[in-house]
């Protein structure tokens, strides 16, 4: 406006397009920007108009957000971008670093997850090897030992696990069963 008088008329479609940059810049500042104040930076002379130009604004995606008539303002959820002034530089850099930070803090505690989540890992190999080899010791044990067993009654080795593990015949199954009974209770 000030610099009016040393550029050339513009056409109502121009005259919207730098409305509708202005309120993409104030939109960068205020995310709620009142009628009034959108009003007096744009020029309008009524709300009706001032809606319009929103609208348009929305179409044409310069931003989204919602007119909210009842409070009268615009509710701001996005805007393009506007150039860069160099004043921003410095305020675009902190952003940047700041933004920078965060992305190593959270870096380091993956990285800190997943050495604990290898190290769990290890432990659980390490345990489940040790169960193992138990276990074949077990088993080992328990053949030399029916082995020696079956060897000393001279029988069989697989029929002496087999006595082992049924009872012999001609004990009372309804004994032992009153045992367990007694025991549970």
């Amino acid at each position: 406006i000030a610099e009016a008088a040393n550029l050339p008329p513009l056409t109502e479609a121009q005259k919207n397009k730098l409305r509708h940059l202005s309120v993409v810049t104030l939109a960068a500042k205020i995310k709620c920007i009142p009628y009034s104040m959108l009003l007096e930076q744009l020029q309008l002379k009524n709300v009706r108009q001032l809606e319009d130009l929103v609208i348009e604004a929305v179409y044409a995606d310069v931003l989204r957000g919602s007119l909210d008539q009842r409070n009268q303002r615009l509710e701001v959820d996005y805007s393009i971008g506007r150039d860069i002034r160099r004043e921003e530089l410095s305020t675009i850099t902190r952003t940047l670093q700041e933004w920078c930070q965060g992305c190593e803090v959270v870096l380091s505690g993956i990285e800190e997850q997943v050495s604990r989540a290898n190290q769990h890992k290890e432990q659980q190999l390490a345990l489940k090897q040790q169960i193992e080899s138990e276990v074949a010791n077990l088993k080992k044990t328990i053949k030399v030992t029916t082995a020696a067993a079956a060897a000393a009654t001279s029988q069989d080795p697989e029929q002496h696990l087999t006595e082992l593990r049924e009872p012999a015949p001609g004990t009372n199954q309804r004994q032992t069963s009153k045992k367990t009974s007694k025991a549970k209770g």
